[in-house]
Formats: structure tokens, C-alpha cells, sequence
């Protein structure tokens, strides 16, 4: 640690905000130029990304304050939420909504990722505003790290990006096998929406069991509530797995996942083997009518997707033997997914865990021997 200096972001960076070309002028829009505003880090869970939705022209660029970031620089949302994060996988620029980093010569992007990742609640205690909360560049210069020389900085970058690589690695895995069931689904019912049946003729989902957080007793089992990621976790299950959830309230009302493990359903409505055989089948037919499911919603202060609304959704009459063998052939592939997702609860936690001790020095980088597939610490870690 003798080595560690403290030092502001200034010190080692450029801080640059950036802009957005008048929406009025056509010739600003193109597919020129990337740009990114915090939207496109929303549920991002790369660590690099190379574009965002929308892509502005060179004229637009001169004519905006805008402004072109190298390959390297640190994007950080500075409002709308503060702190998103991603490494600008090549040259592009971004809207007001951030204040990114372009290092100086002699310091590691990913250790500065892995830097703000791990302060991002001391981030978020800097920022001002009445109305919403926003960091200032001039806050963000001023925000203050003890930091390592490059050769320790590449060192703990090189650690975390690891577990980060298998981590994204298996993302990848599931989204080609999710899109080879997705065809096969595709292949033997091609007109599964047309038909005067509903879901209703076949089964109907359960609503779950609200569980405050101060009533859950701590455990492994997921809580699943309004948000894409459990609210928190309690000891005991209400569900069997597989099982699909669809969350009933909040800006994500009718959003549907299939979990490998048992679940707390709190603030969603549920389907398993208790209540439907073939539960691929039934995975796969709602998330592929996951936008109709999301147009369904009810409620103008707070939307809401209940089982009534899934259970009207129409369908074909449907062929038991053939839903069956669909399920029998996608078994296997959606058992490979389920268990990339644990590897990946694994990782996470063994990154986060990480995390704030190599950030601080705790654990010394020297005792740590990188490998492609495994991480080896030596006993006095």
C-alpha cells in the first residue's frame, strides 16, 4: 500500500459531458456517429459497449455539444439514474446525461471501471438537485481515490475481468440456446396465437403471496415482486421448479421469466408443474407474446398485470403429444441454462466479494495467479 496515492479524478482524467443534436434537424441523424444516452445502459450487463440505439451525423456532432470519446474512455450516467457504467468499446460520443472519463496515458480502463463500480454510493452522495438528483463535472473531478501505479491497477483489473468474461461468456451461451428453442418453437407452431381457445381453457396462473421484507427470514430462496431482480430472499419457497413468473405491478407489470429454482412469489402471478405440465412450452408461448402481455396492463398510476389478463390471452387448439415432445427436446437445452445462471450467482458474488478488497488494498494482487479458467489464491489472502 505504500505505493497508493490519493488523488482526484482530475489528476488522472479528462471529465467530458456530453449533447444532443436538434431533434428538428434531419440532417443531424444518421448512422454516422454512436450515441448513447443512459437508456441504452439500462439492464446492460457487458462491461464494453460499441453503440447505442440511435447514431447522430458529423453534422450533428459539429452543431451540438456533443463530443467524440476515444476508444477506453469511462461512461458514467450523471443523471436519470447516476451510475451506469460501460467502457466505450470504440469511438462515440453520448447525450447530456453522462460525465465520462478519458484516462491519461499511465492508468487501466477496466480497474477504473471495476474504481467506480465499486464507489458508486459515494458517487450518488455527491450529486445536487432538487427535482432529480445529477453530479456535476466539476464533482466529478473533485471526486477523490487512493489509487495503485498501472502495474498493480492492470493487476485487479485482470482479476475481476476473469470472473467477469465467464460471467458474459455464459449470457452468450443462453441467448444462442435460447434462440435455438425459440426456432424450434417457431417450426412446430407457427399459428399458436390464432384460435378461439384462451390460456384459460388450459390452465389458470396463480397470484402469489405478498412478503414484506421485514417478514422474510433470510435465506437462498428468490422473492419475486414488481422488478426484474428479487426484492430480497427468504428461507422457504411457495412455487416448484421450474417456474414462470409474471410480475404484477410496477413499471415492470407482465414481465415473464423462467426460474430453474424454487421462488417466493410475492407481487406476481406464478405457473409450475403444480398447475400446468409442459412448463417450457408454456415458458416459451408467453415469452414470445411478451409485448402483448405488457400492452395488457392496467392502471394509470400504477400498472398492473394480474392472472385474469393472461388467462383471456387466445390461443390454437393445441396438440398435447406435440407440446410434449417440444418440451422433451428442449429439457435438455434449458438445463444447460439453468445452470450458466447459477454458475453466473456464483461469480457474481465471488466479483462483489472481491470487489471492495482489492479496491482497498486488502488483498494483495501479487499473491493472485490468473489462469483462463480459474482463479488461485494463495493461503494468506
Amino acid at each position: 500500500m505504500t505505493e497508493w496515492k490519493n488523488i482526484k479524478i482530475s489528476d488522472i482524467a479528462e471529465v467530458i459531458g456530453g449533447g444532443t443534436p436538434s431533434t428538428k434537424q434531419s440532417e443531424y441523424w444518421g448512422n454516422d456517429i454512436p450515441w448513447l444516452t443512459p437508456k441504452d445502459l439500462s439492464g446492460y450487463n457487458k462491461r464494453y459497449i460499441s453503440n447505442g440505439e440511435r447514431y447522430i451525423s458529423n453534422e450533428g456532432l459539429k452543431n451540438s455539444s456533443a463530443r467524440m470519446l476515444p476508444v477506453g474512455s469511462i461512461l458514467l450516467t450523471s443523471r436519470a439514474p447516476i451510475g451506469y457504467l460501460a467502457i466505450a468499446e470504440q469511438d462515440l460520443c453520448t447525450n447530456q446525461g453522462f460525465k465520462s472519463l478519458v484516462l491519461k496515458p499511465g492508468n487501466d480502463s477496466e480497474f477504473f471501471y471495476y474504481l467506480l463500480k465499486n464507489n458508486i454510493e459515494y458517487i450518488k452522495n455527491m450529486s445536487s438537485g432538487s427535482t432529480f438528483a445529477e453530479i456535476s463535472g466539476s464533482q466529478v473531478k473533485n471526486l477523490e481515490f487512493n489509487l495503485p501505479p498501472l502495474e498493480t491497477q492492470q493487476k485487479i483489473a485482470k482479476v475481476l475481468s476473469a470472473i467477469d468474461d465467464k460471467i458474459e461468456l455464459n449470457n452468450s451461451l443462453n441467448n444462442n440456446l435460447e434462440q435455438q428453442i425459440f426456432a424450434l418453437f417457431d417450426n412446430l407452431f407457427p399459428n399458436v396465437r390464432d384460435g378461439e381457445s384462451t390460456i384459460s381453457d388450459y390452465f389458470s396462473p396463480k397470484r402469489g403471496k405478498n412478503l414484506l421484507s421485514k417478514n422474510a427470514i433470510l435465506g437462498d430462496v428468490p422473492v419475486v415482486a414488481g422488478g426484474l431482480n428479487p426484492a430480497t430472499y427468504h428461507n422457504v419457497a411457495n412455487t416448484n421448479a421450474p417456474v414462470i413468473t409474471i410480475s404484477a405491478s410496477g413499471a415492470n407489470a407482465g414481465f415473464v421469466n423462467l426460474w430453474h429454482i424454487p421462488v417466493w412469489s410475492s407481487d406476481s402471478s406464478f405457473i409450475d408443474d403444480t398447475i400446468t405440465g409442459n412448463i417450457y412450452f408454456w415458458y416459451v408461448m408467453l415469452k414470445k407474446r411478451q409485448q402483448e402481455i405488457f400492452d395488457s396492463q392496467t392502471g394509470s398510476a400504477q400498472p398492473h398485470i394480474y392472472p385474469q389478463h393472461i388467462e383471456v390471452m387466445p390461443i390454437c387448439d393445441l396438440d398435447e403429444q406435440l407440446i410434449k415432445s417440444f418440451d422433451e427436446k428442449v429439457k435438455p437445452l434449458f438445463k444447460l441454462v439453468g445452470e450458466n445462471i447459477k454458475e453466473n450467482d456464483y461469480l457474481t458474488k465471488l466479483r462483489d466479494t472481491l470487489l471492495p478488497k482489492l479496491m482497498s488494498g486488502e488483498i494483495d494482487v501479487s499473491n493472485v495467479d490468473i489462469f483462463t479458467d480459474k482463479l488461485s489464491f494463495s493461503e494468506d489472502t
